[in-house]
Parts: structure tokens; C-alpha cells; sequence
């Protein structure tokens, strides 16, 4: 129950896109309109942190347009005009930083974007009051192209502050258009139509781009809201991993330590086993009158062997699974290692009449590797070579340097093959191949995956090469780390190959 519950926390959803289409679309039927709900919060934050970093622009804005206006024209209507707005975009900004400091949801937002929207439409006002006034001192279009200017500065200005709230921009724009149209219908000047002409054009510019960069934001905060829903599935997605890897973890615990304590208990009865069905076989103790009996005995011993080997196995590749493989490393030849390989497998190569012919390259200096590993790894590959081999076949037993300056050590047989879709199953543990397994005697699959993992644990590598119905090739690579370098014979000495032969003697 606890681990199908993990799996069922991880797959919550198993169609999401779907689920979110189905949740936008139900939104926007409810409400009517594209932008989802959640959204609408978030807009009027991005306008409040707008409001508040901007607050000093527009009384700035404002003191310096009716200073100008002062500079053409000396009107008392100038700072009565400038005092207003300023307690109107004062009011703006209280408001926001009200806003600021309450914990809002989506019907406050819903409030507080009126108020807002109250607020600009006053601040519009007041510009619409600006631009409908004229000169009463000034001669020519002077004074109408300052105000000309003013306005599309404080155009820009509303449309850069406004374009998080929608449509705040027409509440703030159109009283000022409406005033200058009114103005450009009474008095029916050339200036004043030019410049409801121009102040219209830019309004229209202004709308346009507002509406982009809100439209934008709500795209960046779409993608925001993804971001954040893949960044929650991947914690979940971790947090489901590591508890896997942990249970894992466990299971392999478990594994060795069972593996470690029925070992013993294991191998003790399979070594009387053995040693019992030897002793009758041999007939140590009498004769066996029963010829059945003797071939039972036979049977015996040998499904006691392949058994006792096979948990041999298991517990190398246990060990080796679990880091508590040790290497005991020296110096070496893995010439003499394949040769007293090879002799130990020849009296099984001849039962079959397969020949085994050697290719090893001259002058190879020693190795620094586990003597027992190495021993190992090359009586498995041969053990596979003469196991699917068919009789009168070939094995060829290469030795020599890799182009990275290590050693290598290549076994080869004409067997039946491996198909290039099967190597992976065949390099897993248990895994066989289909037509091996056909042509051949059975076996535990354990082999060539030990093989893998010495020679992992020395830092080297295992190639598999197998085509069908042109045998197969199992190259053991050492690098060139282990190689060790050959250094001058010392004067006086005798050499390695006489202490041999008097060995021999």
C-alpha cells in the first residue's frame, strides 16, 4: 500500500496539459474574457510597485510644466491647476501604498483596480482642464506648442505608468482628447485642430503600445505560473526519486546481507553434497552394483557443482554490486594468465575437438591488477567461447596493446552469434541470447556481467562484438594506467626466465 501510494502521489495528473486547458477554458467562460482571474492580482501589484517607484516623476512632471506655462503666460489659473493635480497623483500614490500593505485575494484586487481606475480618471481631468485653457496674454502659436508638448510628455508618461492596469489608459487619456476636441469645435483655430490632430495620434500610439506590454505581462506571467508548476512537479518528481532510491537502497541491503548470512548456510550442504556423491562415484567404500544408481550419483554431483557455482557468482556480483569488492593488486603478466587459462579449459576444448590457437604480441610489460579478478575474467570468456563453439570449431586468443597504450586481451569463436539487439540482454545479469540459448547448454547469464564489472573496478573496459552465424568477440581492455613500465635489467641478477625454468627443474 505505501509504495502504491508513492506512485500514485507522482501521477496526481497524468494528462496536465489537458486539465490546464480545461481550467482556462472554464474561466473564461465564467468570466468572460481571456485574462484567467489569478492574474488580475498580480497586474495590480505590478501597478502598485509601478506607482510607487515612479511617485516623484509626476509632481516633477507637473511643477515644471507650470512653470513653463508661467514663462508665457503670467495666469493665476497655472498654480491652481498645478496644486490640484499634485493632490491627485498625491492621492495615486497613498493609495498605492495602501494597497501595498493589505493581503489582498481576487475580489480585493477586483476593488482596488476601481479605485484606481477613480483616481486616473480624476488625474485625467485635470490635464483635460489643462489642455482646454488658453493663453490670455501671448501672441501666436507659442503657447500652443508648449502645451502641445506638455500634454504628449504626460501622455507618455500615463501610458508608461497605466499599461499593468487595464484600461486605466483611457480613463487618464480620453478627458484630455474630448477637451481639446471641444476646444477645437468652439473655436474653430487652425493651432488648436493641428493639435488635437497630434495629441490624438499620439493617444491612439500610446493606447496601442499600452495594451502590447500588458498583454505581454500577461504572457510573462503565464509562463511564470509554468515555470513554477514544473519547478512543483519536479520537487514532487524528486522527493518520489529519493524515496525510490532509498526503498532501493534497502531492498539492496537486504539482498546482501541475506546473500551474506545463506551463504554459509548454502554452501556447507552443498559441500557434502559433493564431497558424499564423490566418494560414491569413486566407489570408495564398496562397489555400486546398481548401474543407476552410479549414473543418480553422477547427476548428483554435477547439479551440486553447476548450483555451488552459480551462488559463487551470485555473491561475486553481489560483493562487486554493493562496493565491497577488494582488489588485491600486484604485478603481473597476463600472458602467463591466459596460457594457464587456456590450459585449464583445453581438456573441454578437446572433448569437443575445438582448437585453440594463441596470438599474444611479444615484450608486453607487466600489469598492476587483481591477479584472481583477471584470472577470472578471462576463464569466463573462454569458458563462453568452448561453450558455444560447435565441435571441430576455432577459438583465437589475441593478446597486444590498445591504441591508448594499455593491453587488451580478445577471445574469439565462430559459434552461433549474438544479435545486435540482444547484446544489452546478454551484458544484464541473467540475460542470454535466444539463439544461444538454443544451441548451446544452459547457463546462469552471470558470467559476462561479472566480467563487465572487474574490469570496471580496474578502471578498463569489455567490448562484446557479435554478428549472427560469424561468432563472437569479448575484448578485455586494461588502460594504460595499469600498464606498468619496463625498466632496465639490474647487473649481477639472474632474469625472471631462468628462476623459471630452475622452478621447473
Amino acid at each position: 500500500m505505501t509504495d502504491k501510494n508513492i506512485v500514485d502521489r507522482s501521477r496526481d495528473h497524468k494528462n496536465a496539459a489537458v486539465v490546464k486547458t480545461v481550467r482556462a477554458t472554464r474561466d473564461r467562460l465564467q468570466n468572460g474574457r481571456q485574462t484567467p482571474p489569478a492574474f488580475d492580482f498580480e497586474m495590480v501589484r505590478l501597478h502598485i510597485n509601478s506607482v510607487l517607484q515612479g511617485a516623484a516623476a509626476a509632481p516633477i512632471l507637473v511643477i515644471l510644466t507650470a512653470v513653463g506655462g508661467l514663462w508665457f503666460d503670467e495666469a493665476v489659473w497655472l498654480l491652481a491647476w498645478a496644486l490640484m493635480t499634485m493632490i491627485a497623483y498625491a492621492a495615486l500614490v497613498l493609495m498605492a501604498r495602501r494597497a501595498a500593505r493589505t493581503q489582498s485575494d481576487e475580489e480585493m484586487a477586483s476593488r482596488w483596480r476601481k479605485r484606481f481606475l477613480g483616481i486616473y480618471a480624476l488625474i485625467g481631468l485635470c490635464w483635460a482642464l489643462f489642455a482646454y485653457q488658453d493663453c490670455t496674454t501671448c501672441q501666436g502659436d507659442t503657447f500652443v506648442f508648449y502645451k502641445s508638448a506638455a500634454l504628449l510628455i504626460a501622455l507618455a508618461a500615463t501610458a508608461m505608468a497605466t499599461f499593468a492596469l487595464r484600461h486605466a489608459i483611457y480613463f487618464a487619456v480620453v478627458p484630455t482628447v474630448l477637451a481639446l476636441a471641444l476646444r477645437a469645435g468652439l473655436e474653430r483655430d487652425a493651432a488648436d485642430v493641428s493639435m488635437l490632430a497630434m495629441v490624438l495620434a499620439a493617444a491612439l500610439f500610446f493606447i496601442f503600445m499600452s495594451q502590447r506590454l500588458y498583454h505581454t505581462n500577461l504572457r510573462m506571467l503565464g509562463f511564470q505560473t509554468q515555470k513554477d508548476d514544473l519547478i512543483a512537479e519536479l520537487e514532487v518528481a524528486k522527493s518520489v526519486s529519493d524515496e525510490a532510491r532509498r526503498r532501493a537502497e534497502e531492498a539492496n541491503l537486504a539482498k546482501s546481507r541475506f546473500l551474506a548470512s545463506m551463504s554459509h548456510e548454502l554452501r556447507t550442504p552443498l559441500n557434502a553434497i559433493l564431497g558424499f556423491s564423490e566418494v560414491m562415484s569413486g566407489e570408495v567404500l564398496g562397489p555400486i552394483a546398481n548401474d543407476s544408481y552410479k549414473e543418480y550419483v553422477g547427476d548428483i554431483h554435477r547439479s551440486g557443482q553447476h548450483l555451488l557455482n552459480l551462488i559463487n557468482e551470485i555473491l561475486d556480483l553481489s560483493r562487486i554490486e554493493a562496493g565491497r569488492y577488494e582488489l588485491s593488486e600486484g604485478a603481473l603478466a597476463m600472458s602467463d594468465i591466459a596460457e594457464d587459462c587456456i590450459a585449464l579449459i583445453q581438456l573441454k576444448a578437446r572433448s569437443k575437438n575445438i582448437q585453440i590457437t594463441e596470438a599474444f604480441e611479444p615484450g608486453l610489460p607487466m600489469v598492476w591488477a587483481d591477479e584472481k579478478s583477471i584470472r577470472q575474467v578471462i576463464l569466463n570468456l573462454l569458458s563462453n567461447a568452448v561453450k558455444f563453439t560447435p565441435t571441430g570449431g576455432e577459438i583465437r586468443v589475441k593478446l597486444g596493446w590498445t591504441a591508448g597504450g594499455g593491453q587488451y586481451i580478445a577471445i574469439k569463436d565462430n559459434g552461433p552469434g549474438i544479435a545486435e539487439e540482444e547484446i544489452p540482454v546478454v551484458l544484464s545479469a541473467f540475460g542470454q541470447g535466444s539463439i544461444a540459448i538454443k544451441s548451446a547448454e544452459q547457463g546462469t547469464g552471470l558470467g559476462l556481467p561479472i566480467v563487465q564489472a572487474i574490469l570496471a573496478k580496474h578502471g578498463g573496459e569489455f567490448v562484446l562484438k557479435s554478428k549472427l552465424r560469424e561468432g563472437t568477440e569479448g575484448i578485455a581492455i586494461l588502460p594504460r594506467e595499469r600498464v606498468l613500465e619496463s625498466m632496465a635489467p639490474v647487473e649481477g641478477l639472474p632474469s625472471a626466465a631462468g628462476k623459471k625454468k630452475r622452478a621447473f627443474r
